[in-house]
């Protein structure tokens, strides 16, 4: 008989802390979850699921004009926010339903409330029930931040930005994330005024500098006014509304500012640093290549520990500490060539290096090609698509591939299968075109452009 309440404990139920429970409790493991909020987790109930309804959503007023052009005739349309909020918070409550399915169904306890850690194998639930664990697992995800200025409690975040009761006729969103590229995209298309707020000279930092520059003209180009080199020192609440102060004194006014200004990990009061636990500066908990913690029996997944804030990694961080822990098969998550779809209007879908990137580590070829989709021939938009691959000259291994476009997030995902495996140019290029299709640019392109 175990001297412990349970093998593991998991603290927070979103993807990662889900399928590390569900798995390890197959594996013959007596296992318990907590989670304080709902079942899901970020992603799920206030993160990419809704936000992605969100952007079907609003990329509907450009298909009623875009028929036209196919000889349809298309009656008055109308947008209505309270429908799109009722069907996406019922869509969402079957989700947790399933996410709640999945854990009775597998023999896994939960506990709907907040738990902290009180010693290495010892978790205090908010009743003040203590359970011991021989294993206890962080999955708490993270939370948003916002910047410290005078008036940012009249400010909202991502959390909020779903469960608002009427679209803002003007919005501020500040930052330069994905999140905040995202939503000005999902609010500028519902019918918001948006102007997009950034410190920096471009947004989306990280990502290829042609891909970021590509999505800026296209965003200006669909009426997003992108303010760059801008930094709010304050939010003012008046009469006739909120105002961004900037520095220099310019004024933005706005019925809703969000701040998509990073995220940190949730690890406040969860007792960790106090049981000897290791945090970084930003409070996410320090893990070997196995998951684990500064302390032995104290592990944890996903965007708490700040290694790749994605939910698919984070589920399979998840399985990997249930294959490592409960199933005798030491397996690392694999954080390497992760492609990846930011849901901005244009869509982006990524995977492997950008050529800013490659070209500090190697002697590269860049293909790319810009172009109008078929379906923009009789629509009459001029938005542009781009397809862009980064190849080792010596090698001819594909480093990386930049897609925009719509179905970037559909093709990247396939193309992530193929860089991943170590293509070459020539595996691309003897692979015959599907046509007609956006996708085939990536088999066609057979001059470098640089």
């Amino acid at each position: 008989m175990s001297d412990f309440d349970y093998d593991l404990f998991v603290i927070g139920g979103g993807s990662g802390g889900v399928r590390a429970a569900r798995m390890s409790a197959q594996f013959g493991a007596k296992v318990a979850i907590a989670e304080e909020y709902r079942w899901g987790g970020t992603c799920v109930i206030r993160g990419c699921v809704p936000k992605k309804l969100m952007v079907y959503a609003s990329t509907y007023h450009e298909h009623f004009e875009d028929a036209a052009g196919f000889g349809w005739t298309v009656g008055e349309s109308r947008f209505d926010w309270k429908t799109l909020i009722a069907n996406k918070d019922t869509e969402i409550a079957r989700l947790e339903g399933i996410y709640g399915n999945i854990l009775s169904s597998n023999g896994v306890e939960s506990f709907a409330q907040r738990a902290v850690v009180v010693d290495p194998h010892t978790v205090r639930l908010a009743d003040g029930t203590e359970k011991s664990a021989k294993h206890i697992l962080i999955a708490t995800g993270g939370t948003p931040r916002k910047l410290d200025i005078p008036g940012a409690e009249h400010t909202i975040t991502s959390n909020e930005i779903f469960h608002l009761d009427a679209l803002p006729q003007r919005t501020v969103v500040i930052g330069g994330g994905y999140i905040a590229a995202e939503f000005a995209g999902i609010l500028n298309g519902l019918g918001s005024d948006v102007t997009l707020s950034y410190r920096s000279d471009l947004f989306l930092r990280g990502f290829d500098r042609e891909v970021r520059e590509h999505v800026a003209a296209e965003m200006r180009a669909k009426g997003i006014t992108l303010r760059f080199n801008t930094q709010p020192v304050a939010v003012h609440k008046t009469p006739d509304g909120l105002k961004v102060e900037l520095e220099g004194g310019e004024r933005l006014p706005a019925d809703a500012v969000m701040m998509a200004t990073g995220r940190v990990p949730a690890t406040q009061g969860l007792g960790l640093a106090e049981v000897g636990v290791k945090l970084q500066a930003n409070g996410a908990v320090e893990v070997d290549d196995y998951s684990q913690s500064s302390v032995p029996s104290i592990f944890a997944v996903g965007d708490v520990t700040s290694r790749m804030e994605l939910t698919p990694v984070a589920i399979r961080e998840g399985a990997a500490f249930a294959e490592t822990i409960f199933n005798a098969n030491p397996t690392k998550p694999d954080h390497a060539l992760v492609p990846t779809a930011i849901f901005t209007q244009p869509e982006i879908g990524t995977v492997g290096l950008s050529e800013e990137v490659a070209g500090d580590a190697h002697e590269i070829e860049v293909y790319a090609s810009t172009f109008r989709p078929m379906v923009a021939t009789l629509s009459g938009r001029e938005e542009k698509m781009l397809m862009k691959m980064i190849v080792d000259k010596p090698t001819q291994k594909v480093l990386g591939v930049h897609i925009i476009g719509h179905g970037a997030g559909e093709m990247i995902q396939m193309a992530g299968i193929a860089v991943k495996m170590g293509a070459t140019k020539a595996d691309f290029d003897a692979t015959v075109a599907v046509h007609p299709t956006a996708s085939e640019e990536l088999v066609t392109m057979k001059t470098p452009v640089r």
